[in-house]
C-alpha cells in the first residue's frame, strides 16, 4: 500500500472553488487504489472545508519555514508527495527531497498562474498579451516547480501545448488532467426548459477572474433586463466582500446570492449560465456544472479554452458585448435552440470527462513513472540542476560575506 502525502495551499473546499473540487477527485481517486491519504496544509481552518476524516483521508497541520516539518515528513515517509500549486513545493519541496529523497513528486498545478497574471495585466491596460508579460517573475518560479516535478498534473489542453511549445518542458513531466466526472452519477434527466427561470453564474469571490465577471455583468444586465423584464440574474459565491454584496438590487433583479450549499442544485434551476471570462486560465469548474446539470451556457472564447476541441461547444460562445447580450437573449427565449445546444452537454462530458478513463490513465502513469523513477530523473537534467543548493548558495554566501564586512567596517569606525 502506498502513502500518499497531499501538501495544500488551502483546506479543500469542493463546494466552493473548482480547485477544491479538483484536489478531492484526486484524493478520492487515490484511495480507491488503498492507498493510504494524508493531507497537510499551512492555512488556517476554513468556514467551508470539507470533513476529510469522513472521506478517510487523514490530516495535519504544518508550518511554513520549520524543521518541524522535516521530523513529520520523515516519520510519515511518504511513497508520493503531491503539491498543491507551486508555492507549496517551493516552500516544501526541498525539504521533501532532503528527507524523502525516493518519493515521487507530483505537482497539481490547478492552472497556470503566470499565464493568468500576464492575461490580468495586459486585460487592465485594454491590449493583448504578449511574451513579456508571460515571460514574469512568477512564470519563473512555477516553470522552476515544474521543472523540479517528476509529474506536473496540467488541467487544461491549452497550457499543454504552451508548456510543451513556448516553455519547452519535456511532455514526460506532464500529464493533462482535467476535472473527473463520473458519469453514472449525472444525472439522465434534468429540468425542462418549462421549469427553469433566471440566468446563473458562480464562483469564489476571492478569485480576482470571477469578481471581474460580476463587474462586466453589471455593465451588460440592464441590456439583458431591457428585453426580459422578469428575468433575473442569480450570482452565486463563496466569501463575498462588502463591495459585492453592496451591488445586490432586487429591483433590476441583480441578485448576488452568496455561497451555494450545493453549486449544482442551484445551477440546475437555471435556464443558463452567463460566464464573459475575460482573464484567467486553466478550465472553468462553473462551465462543468452547467454541462453536468444540462444547462447550457455563454461564455467567451478564453472560457471554453482547454475545455472542448472539435466538439460542439453546449451553448454560445461570444466575445464582443452586445454580442453576448443578444446570445443571452435568443438562447433564453428560443426553446428549440436551448434544447439544441443542451444535447451537447452529455457529448462533450463523455469525450473528455470520463473519471474512470482519466483515473485509469493517471494511475498508470504514476506507477509506470514510480518504476523508472532514477531513470525519469536522469533524464530531467534541468530540473535536477534547479534543486542543486549552490543555484542559490552563491548568492546568498555573497549576501552573508557583504553583511558581514558592513559590520566589522562599522565596530572598526566605532574603535577609532
Amino acid at each position: 500500500m502506498k502513502k500518499i502525502l497531499v501538501i495544500g495551499y488551502v483546506w479543500p473546499e469542493p463546494n466552493s472553488s473548482a480547485a477544491g473540487s479538483h484536489i478531492m477527485s484526486i484524493m478520492r481517486l487515490f484511495l480507491s487504489q488503498n492507498w493510504q491519504v494524508e493531507f497537510s496544509t499551512p492555512c488556517a481552518l476554513s468556514e467551508h472545508m470539507i470533513d476529510l476524516q469522513k472521506e478517510g483521508i487523514s490530516s495535519k497541520s504544518i508550518e511554513l519555514n520549520s524543521d518541524s516539518f522535516d521530523e513529520y515528513v520523515k516519520q510519515f515517509n511518504p511513497n508520493i508527495v503531491m503539491f498543491d500549486r507551486f508555492m507549496m513545493e517551493e516552500q516544501f519541496g526541498h525539504r521533501v527531497e532532503k528527507n524523502c529523497p525516493d518519493a515521487l513528486k507530483i505537482l497539481d498545478t490547478e492552472d497556470l498562474q503566470c499565464l493568468r497574471n500576464a492575461r490580468h495585466q495586459a486585460l487592465k491596460e485594454n491590449r493583448e498579451m504578449n511574451k513579456s508579460d508571460l515571460f514574469s517573475d512568477l512564470a519563473k518560479r512555477e516553470i522552476a516547480a515544474i521543472l523540479r516535478c517528476d509529474i506536473s498534473l496540467i488541467i487544461s489542453s491549452y497550457e499543454m501545448t504552451l508548456l510543451a511549445e513556448t516553455f519547452k518542458i519535456d511532455k514526460s513531466l506532464l500529464f493533462h488532467l482535467p476535472f473527473m466526472v463520473n458519469i453514472d452519477d449525472c444525472a439522465k434527466l434534468t429540468k425542462s426548459f418549462e421549469q427553469r427561470e433566471h440566468f446563473i453564474t458562480i464562483g469564489n469571490f476571492r478569485h480576482a477572474p470571477n469578481w471581474d465577471i460580476v463587474l462586466y455583468l453589471q455593465k451588460m444586465w440592464p441590456l439583458i433586463r431591457k428585453e426580459l423584464p422578469n428575468a433575473e440574474l442569480h450570482i452565486y459565491g463563496s466569501y463575498p466582500p462588502p463591495k459585492a454584496t453592496a451591488l445586490n438590487n432586487p429591483k433590476t433583479g441583480f441578485l448576488i446570492k452568496g455561497w451555494a450549499v450545493n453549486a449544482q442544485d442551484v445551477m440546475e434551476q437555471s435556464k443558463l449560465c452567463l460566464a464573459p471570462i475575460r482573464f484567467g486560465a486553466g478550465i472553468k469548474g462553473k462551465l462543468l456544472d452547467a454541462m453536468i446539470t444540462q444547462t447550457p451556457s455563454i461564455t467567451t472564447t478564453l472560457g471554453s479554452e482547454g475545455m472542448c476541441d472539435s466538439e460542439q461547444w453546449p451553448g454560445i460562445i461570444a466575445d464582443d458585448m452586445q454580442e453576448f447580450v443578444n446570445s443571452a437573449i435568443s438562447l433564453y427565449k428560443d426553446k428549440n435552440l436551448w434544447l439544441e445546444k443542451q444535447n451537447h452537454c452529455t457529448e462533450l462530458l463523455k469525450s473528455k470527462y470520463d473519471s474512470k478513463s482519466l483515473g485509469k490513465a493517471l494511475i498508470e502513469k504514476i506507477l509506470e513513472v514510480s518504476e523508472n523513477l532514477n531513470e525519469h530523473r536522469l533524464n530531467n537534467f534541468t530540473g535536477s540542476m534547479l534543486k542543486h543548493h549552490t543555484m542559490a548558495s552563491t548568492k546568498y554566501m555573497s549576501q552573508w560575506i557583504s553583511v558581514k564586512n558592513a559590520n566589522n567596517l562599522a565596530k572598526n569606525e566605532l574603535v577609532k
